[in-house]
């Protein structure tokens, strides 16, 4: 049975997160230039900026998932090469630096929601973005950010053990390889979460 995506995406139970879609990770410099040039390939800044700016336009909520670090590492992960090959970056994503904020073109609105973690590989983990989503009566979640690889796969799986509904544009995600990124949606996040793209969704949010 075909999915009815604009009752999926209904703003009056949906919310936009982006994760890790900051200067540091998806701009230049990057703690991860291969992924931001990922990023940079499928326009996904433009594309999560249309979205936002839409959300905000139909009351669909708008999270902004961002990736901290303090300079003394103080609660910060060590247990994974992922880790250690970040710290070892010309770019440090320090609380309050550029590197923590969101580009731009994207922006924070007065009625967004920032949500830093200090540890961990998705949004769910450390921060009060499940208790926040469920207390604004929200089913579906429009997940958009970095990386397919880790950080969108751990959104999606949390989201779908905790009962949510997520939606993945595929013109607002990026991982590396970008050839990887698409055998990991078309073979593995497909059976968890509904592809869509940008366009279809802003559609859905007429």
């Amino acid at each position: 049975m075909p999915i009815d995506l604009r009752s999926l995406v209904d703003p009056r139970h949906t919310a936009l997160v982006l994760q890790e879609v900051q200067n540091g990770v998806v701009g230049t410099p990057s703690v991860l230039p291969a992924l931001a040039a990922a990023a940079a390939s499928v326009r996904l800044v433009d594309n999560c900026a249309r979205l936002a700016v839409r959300a905000r336009e139909v009351g669909v909520p708008v999270y902004h998932c961002t990736a901290e670090t303090r300079v003394d590492r103080v609660g910060a992960n060590r247990n994974a090469r992922l880790f250690m090959g970040v710290d070892k970056a010309p770019v440090q994503l320090v609380p309050g630096s550029e590197a923590v904020q969101v580009p731009e073109q994207i922006g924070v609105d007065g009625r967004d929601v920032v949500l830093p973690r200090h540890h961990g590989v998705g949004p769910m983990t450390g921060t009060q973005l499940d208790s926040m989503l469920r207390n604004g009566g929200i089913s579906t979640i429009v997940g958009v950010g970095v990386s397919v690889n880790i950080g969108m796969f751990s959104l999606t799986l949390d989201a779908v053990n905790l009962g949510y509904q997520i939606v993945l544009p595929r013109d607002a995600v990026a991982g590396v390889p970008v050839e990887y990124a698409e055998a990991v949606l078309n073979h593995s996040l497909v059976l968890l979460a509904t592809l869509s793209t940008t366009d279809a969704i802003l559609d859905a949010w007429q």
